[in-house]
């Protein structure tokens, strides 16, 4: 029995890039071996162990083959007899199908430490069309190193088409799609996920809201580069540049889904896109599962970034509304969030990537205001429940109404 550390962290550590997993695969051991010698079986499609003292992952080297749709749609051969090579050419890439051995030295049959030097992503074997999956995680991959100067070969990118045409991506799970995409989100060039889904024909089965926003135009005096999508995607990299939080980059990704669906006679104003968008927004959401807290600030900055964007004009009435409907005055952070993805619209014009953006420290300043309201007196006095609100709605009011006149940039 030969154990060996293989695909991401061997990647990771000839790129000296950062790595906090470390995948193992064992050859020539049986499962019986493997619980002998202390290690915890877990997973029903084939056999993987942890260790239970570093929590790591093993596997036994295995072989697969095509049984079925979906990346769940195949059949799993585990023995002794199976080889390291016949584990690693299953995989998708060849820079994720190299190994280490113990001694430190890196098995490579397939040319990924070539195609490290050359900041290529390419596929290891026509196999790789049996798994639709890979087309979200080879896009993935350009996502995270796409700074470095990585590209995706031309072959392995027409195969990523050529699964896409196949009608296989329909049968991916949700959730699947979902922690994808959510992975990519949190890479560092976000925006060239969208990018390699769109240049494979993928954007539209997956994400069909965000691919209608391509060649849609704005206004060029509010969007110099006049793209609707190229904005989204500009926004994006803004987000990217701004946090490293997920439902900051989802909900700055699906902000402007309602533009996508104004009418043509319309065009280029696109007067009414925010309400437009919500029910898109819920769909996505709906349809990939996605978690309540990217829900909930996607809904908001979808509706209500154009009144963020517009905040020092908004009259005090209009100031507590916005507070309350983003659930500012409840959370600090609520408000941060959103602040950051209105932000992140708003540099994501071309020529407006350095501006500052002016509501963020007025509508920080209006919520302290709000906040420090006292309505100590009114609960003394024996008002109650709905009374109680508006008297306090109208202090805020007032006060908003000093802050306003006496505020300066």
């Amino acid at each position: 029995m030969k154990i060996y550390l293989v695909g991401g962290a061997v990647r990771d550590k000839l790129l000296d890039y950062p790595s906090d997993e470390n995948d193992w695969v064992v050859v020539g051991g049986s499962p019986q071996e493997m619980v002998d010698a202390g290690y915890q079986a877990v997973g029903q499609d084939f056999p993987v162990f942890i260790n239970t003292q570093s929590g790591e992952e093993y596997a036994l080297a295995r072989t697969e083959r095509k049984s079925g749709h979906g990346y769940q749609g195949f059949a799993f051969h585990t023995a002794p007899d199976v080889s390291l090579d016949d584990d690693l050419i299953r995989r998708d890439l060849t820079i994720n199908a190299m190994a280490q051995d113990t001694d430190g030295s890196i098995v490579d049959p397939h040319g990924g430490q070539q195609d490290i030097i050359d900041k290529v992503l390419r596929h290891v074997s026509d196999a790789f069309t049996e798994d639709p999956l890979r087309v979200l995680r080879v896009a993935r991959f350009a996502a995270r190193y796409h700074h470095l100067g990585f590209t995706i070969a031309p072959e392995t990118l027409a195969l990523m088409s050529t699964i896409t045409a196949s009608g296989e991506l329909q049968y991916l799970v949700a959730e699947r799609v979902w922690k994808e995409t959510d992975r990519a989100l949190c890479e560092r060039s976000p925006d060239i996920y969208i990018r390699t889904l769109r240049d494979c024909g993928a954007l539209t089965v997956l994400f069909p809201e965000v691919d209608k926003l391509f060649g849609v135009p704005q206004r060029a005096d509010y969007h110099p580069e006049i793209d609707t999508g190229i904005h989204t995607l500009m926004a994006l990299q803004q987000a990217a540049r701004l946090s490293d939080n997920s439902p900051i980059r989802f909900s700055v990704l699906v902000h402007d889904l309602g533009k996508g669906i104004t009418p043509d006679h319309v065009l280029p104003s696109h007067k009414g896109h925010e309400a437009r968008g919500l029910p898109l927004v819920k769909a996505v959401c709906d349809r990939l599962k996605v978690p309540n807290e990217h829900r909930q600030l996607a809904m908001a900055v979808t509706e209500f970034h154009l009144l963020c964007h517009r905040a020092l004009d908004l009259q005090p009435e209009g100031i507590l509304t916005l507070l309350k409907a983003v659930g500012a005055l409840k959370s600090a952070q609520r408000l941060e969030d959103f602040l950051t993805c209105c932000k992140a619209d708003a540099r994501g014009r071309t020529g407006f990537e350095d501006r500052d953006y002016p509501p963020s420290a007025y509508l920080r300043q209006a919520r302290n205001i709000a906040r420090k309201t006292d309505i100590a007196d009114l609960v003394a006095s024996g008002l109650v429940g709905a009374d109680i609100g508006r008297q306090l709605s109208l202090r805020q009011i007032a006060a908003l109404t000093v802050f306003k006149q006496n505020y300066s940039e």
